[in-house]
């Protein structure tokens, strides 16, 4: 498996496996067949965040060239905010369990440090045990709770909120 920052000929890949990931969680921000995910749409995405210099985007490739997984991080334009980054994590679910997640975060680590950014947050649905366990064993802590923060299938859902500082 190797993680690497993405590149503009994955956008059509990178559209299908967030489909993919999409359908398959029940957790995600948008659940299945919400969002109408183009390969131009992700195309236009990965070069506005190859432009920024604290955004990236990296995803999970399996040998056979296959993207599994992606690790999105997500910088303001606002100064006071250039240190810090919100992180959208996901894996298709046939590969979670593997250590994908915990390389996908080493990696955003390691490019965070080298671009001078040293917050990284998230948020994550409270019932979601399996993220909130991976998020605890790479260091994250809980710096609160969003109420009723999401509506999924009519039921409401808490969201922690989850910083690390490197």
């Amino acid at each position: 498996m190797k993680i690497r920052e993405i590149k503009v000929e994955d956008a059509e890949s990178l559209a299908k496996l967030i489909s993919e990931v999409e359908n398959q969680s029940d957790f995600m921000l948008y659940g299945a067949g919400v969002r109408n995910i183009t390969t131009e749409k992700q195309l236009k995405q990965i070069e506005v965040i190859e432009k920024s210099p604290n955004s990236t985007i990296f995803v999970a490739e399996e040998t056979s060239g296959k993207l599994v997984g992606f690790a999105f991080a997500i910088g303001s334009t606002a100064k006071r905010k250039k240190h810090s980054v919100y992180l959208v994590i996901g894996i298709i679910e046939e590969f979670t369990g593997k250590g994908i997640g915990t390389k996908l975060f080493q990696a955003l680590e390691e490019w965070a440090i080298n671009h001078s950014i040293f917050r990284l947050e998230l948020t994550v649905v409270k019932q979601n045990e399996a993220a909130v366990g991976l998020y605890k064993k790479m260091g994250y802590q809980i710096e609160g709770t969003k109420i009723n923060s999401l509506i999924i299938d009519g039921k409401s859902f808490d969201e922690y909120i989850m910083a690390k500082i490197l």
